[in-house]
């Protein structure tokens, strides 16, 4: 034995471009002080320890210790990285005891350039690289044989040190001259040297892809302390070198035994068939592809939160502590902002006019609430999820496309694009190692990020139904090919969609004018409502603001109060607060849902879109999310008070429709307008109220046929003669006088038209302003039931079934006891 490794030694090839960088970069370790000690003590005396085994080099350093070292190593890297592990054995056993058996590696960070995936060419291969891009696939780590011990079957000689290159690597022939074994080796397990190994698959990111191409990948292999750093999704630098290998994969398709050249005679059976190795292929029949081994992954932009925005293991000190002195004030002078709310909104979408509302919702939803987990192990979501539904043209793409540029972490997708898979994840088989790996969707890529997602109402059901479990719990579970697996979502959701019929039709409520099942509804915090409405002011600010875009160069005419990367980084700050809940907000919390799920029972305010517990939860995180944009650690019930508007806005304020106002016999009404809860009013269809749909009498001045007014008219004169009949009553009752019980109905009109009587300008429109007084009257007594109409003989509310004459002309009205006056 000892003759074969002297043999063999005698004809090893001396590397003196190798050995003169292992001198170099050991004196390097040894000799470079940073504040008068070495830099690298510390970290070579962690190499100890069993677990460790990879010293991580700052780049930058060894530039200034030696140019030409530093330039040597990025050009020759792949030749002289063996050299450069040998030198961190050799520091680290000056510090410690290290086994013998004990592998080394180096990991340089701060390269000064950085390449995208479709910068890797022929030209780069052996050098040092950095390369950025996107997680998207991750393999499972396993071992992989770096040097193998083998032992010869014939003589029994130990073959040591053998070198693995990219496949199982068997020796060539036997060191025993006497023996001239080429091909029965077993490998020694026990003597041979493993490392970590990983596969992971990244892919340029959208802004970098040229116009009409697909996004290019590359695979990125990862050893020893590399490995689980990158997780689907996140946005890496890898720092290491471009190699080639292989293509065995591409042996295994369909057609490529002929591309072979192997003579295959047909007699022989199944021993000939396939690839029976790599060397009965040739070199010209191998495949080659381009592969990248990584030694070091860094986040892309870290201080913005490039793979830790949610920052789990992040401070505020840290984050200070990344921040410059500029930096850090402008952050301060932004939390003393008196109009922080309003400057931010107007910062971020300086290109979109109005729509200030939903602006809010969806920086609130940027700051997020607070999640939690209870004793229990229940965990409580912090997302806030945003719909928006509207007409054509109210920029509710351009709102999403917004925000995807903005976020560090966001995906934007469109619904009828997507499928299932492709929104949750997907199990798909690896086309070398022939096992199933998970390869992440839209929302896992979006963990810890928003998720985007256009056209929504355009999704199959079957998809729709797939993100059921990561809108509330965050999960997304799998059970399919063998793979059983809980994988995280913690996403934002915001999500966009036409109404049925392409506009809104004010004259139905919220569900029925979008196409989203009852679930998915109440799992969205905010819906908002985008109608296209003529408005002369608002047009015109509109149309002013799309010429000035269109004429100004640059970004001449956007005006910011402050910077992206501003808000960025205070985003960043003040998702570190945790605020808490004082009692005041607490009692106001419980106070306002009380008064939505009242006002969701009553008559005339049933919603289609229940209120439920999600609601309260939702007025919760909103009030979270406030208060982290104030950099408080209190909620306290002016935040309350702003979630709740936003919710009142999104739910309240939308789902009411117009008010139709029918000159018909109003007996008919309880029995046609069974249908819409709403509304309650056969009529509804009639949009434009030209003629009734049953085709009945016909009217002498078809004009006015049908009376419609907004809701929010039809509640402000309801409400008004409502709170004048309660001040009579309560009067009449402190009076001696029992009699006095309720108000004469031409009482009240006359009352309204005195108070109404500054705005009324002609006799034609006081005459009109009549007639739609008594149709509200009229609605309020025989559809809302809100108002009681006594008649002469007792108290009985006008119900159909007998003629038109039966109740006398100026009856008696009082307040229904039980209703509930909204503010």
């Amino acid at each position: 034995m000892d003759v074969a490794d002297h043999a063999i030694g005698n004809a090893r090839v001396k590397d003196d471009v190798g050995d003169r960088c292992q001198k170099l970069f050991q004196d390097f370790l040894e000799e470079f002080k940073e504040d008068g000690e070495v830099k690298y003590k510390d970290d070579a005396k962690e190499l100890c320890r069993p677990e460790r085994n990879t010293l991580t080099i700052n780049f930058e350093d060894l530039e200034k210790y030696n140019q030409n070292l530093s330039t040597t190593i990025q050009e020759e890297y792949y030749r002289v990285y063996p050299f450069l592990c040998r030198a961190v054995r050799n520091f680290a056993h000056d510090y410690g005891n290290v086994p013998a058996i004990k592998s080394f590696y180096v990991a340089f960070e701060d390269v000064a350039t950085r390449h995208k995936v479709r910068e890797l060419t022929t030209s780069k291969i052996g050098s040092l690289l950095r390369i950025s891009g996107q997680v998207v696939r991750t393999h499972p780590v396993h071992p992989e044989l770096v040097s193998g011990t083998f032992i010869c079957l014939d003589c029994q000689t130990v073959i040591k040190e053998v070198e693995q290159q990219f496949k199982y690597t068997q020796p060539s022939v036997c060191r025993n001259t006497a023996c001239q074994n080429r091909s029965r080796f077993m490998l020694d397990i026990n003597k041979s040297r493993f490392v970590d190994f990983q596969k992971v698959r990244i892919q340029e990111t959208q802004a970098e892809i040229p116009r009409g191409c697909i996004p290019r990948s590359v695979e990125v292999i990862l050893r020893a302390e590399a490995v689980e750093t990158a997780q689907a999704g996140d946005k890496c630098d890898f720092t290491g070198t471009l190699i080639v290998v292989p293509d065995v994969a591409a042996l295994s398709l369909p057609g490529a035994r002929a591309e072979t050249g192997a003579r295959i005679r047909g007699g022989e059976g199944f021993q000939n068939e396939g690839v029976q190795g790599l060397k009965a292929l040739g070199v010209r029949d191998l495949n080659y592809r381009l592969c990248f081994l990584g030694c070091h992954v860094s986040a892309t932009n870290p201080q913005f939160g490039g793979k830790y925005l949610r920052g789990d293991d992040l401070t505020a000190e840290v984050i200070k502590k990344q921040m410059t002195d500029m930096e850090w004030q402008s952050v301060y002078e932004m939390s003393q902002d008196k109009h922080l709310y309003q400057n931010l909104i107007s910062s971020l979408f300086p290109t979109i006019y109005g729509n200030d509302e939903v602006k809010r919702g969806i920086m609130l939803m940027l700051f997020g609430g607070v999640p939690k987990t209870t004793m229990e192990g229940t965990t409580l979501r912090g997302d806030i999820n945003v719909c928006i539904v509207g007409d054509p043209s109210t920029a509710k793409s351009q709102l999403l496309k917004q925000v995807e540029e903005f976020s560090p972490r966001a995906i934007y997708t469109s619904g009828k694009a997507s499928t299932a898979a492709g929104l949750t994840a997907a199990v798909v088989r690896d086309e070398e190692s022939h096992e199933f790996v998970i390869e992440a969707g839209a929302l896992m890529l979006a963990d810890n990020g928003v998720c985007c997602i256009d056209e929504f109402d355009k999704m199959d059901l079957k998809d729709q139904v797939a993100i059921h479990e990561a809108m509330e719990q965050q999960t997304i579970s799998i059970t399919k090919a063998g793979i059983k697996a809980t994988l995280n979502a913690r996403t934002s959701i915001l999500a966009a969609a036409n109404p049925i019929g392409g506009r809104y039709d004010r004259s139905k409520s919220l569900k029925q004018n979008i196409a989203l099942s009852a679930p998915i509804m109440s799992r969205f915090d905010l819906f908002f409502i985008l109608v296209d409405e003529c408005n002369e002011v608002t047009d015109y600010a509109i149309a002013r603001r799309i010429v000035d875009l269109h004429t100004l160069s640059g970004g001449e005419s956007i005006e910011r109060v402050y910077t992206v990367d501003d808000i960025q980084r205070y985003i960043m700050f003040a998702r570190q607060f945790k605020p808490k809940i004082n009692k005041d907000a607490q009692d106001y919390l419980v106070e306002e849902y009380r008064r939505l799920r009242q006002r969701d029972g009553a008559g005339a305010a049933r919603s289609a879109w229940r209120i439920t517990v999600r609601q309260l939860e939702s007025m919760i995180r909103l009030a979270e999310a406030m208060t982290r944009m104030h950099c408080q650690d209190e909620v306290q019930p002016k935040h309350v008070k702003e979630a709740f508007r936003l919710i009142n806005k999104s739910i309240i304020r939308v789902e009411q429709p117009d008010i139709h106002l029918e000159e018909d016999d109003d007996d008919e009404m309880p029995i046609d307008g069974a249908g819409d809860a709403v509304n309650g009013h056969a009529e509804v269809p009639t949009v434009n109220g030209i003629g009734a749909p049953e085709g009945g009498a016909v009217e002498a001045a078809p004009a006015k046929r049908n009376l419609k007014i907004t809701y929010d008219q039809y509640k402000q004169i309801s409400n008004l003669l409502i709170i004048h009949m309660r001040q009579e009553e309560e009067a009449a009752e402190g009076s001696d006088d029992s009699e006095a019980v309720g108000m004469r109905r031409g009482d009240l009109l006359n009352w309204y038209l005195n108070e109404i009587s500054g705005d009324i300008d002609s006799e034609a429109e006081l005459v009109e302003r009549k007639e739609l007084v008594e149709k509200v009257l009229d609605r309020l007594v025989h559809h809302d039931q809100v108002v009681i109409q006594l008649a002469s003989l007792g108290p009985q509310s006008k119900q159909d079934g007998g003629g038109d004459t039966q109740v006398e002309e100026d009856p008696l009205l009082v307040v229904h006891p039980n209703y509930l006056l909204e503010d």
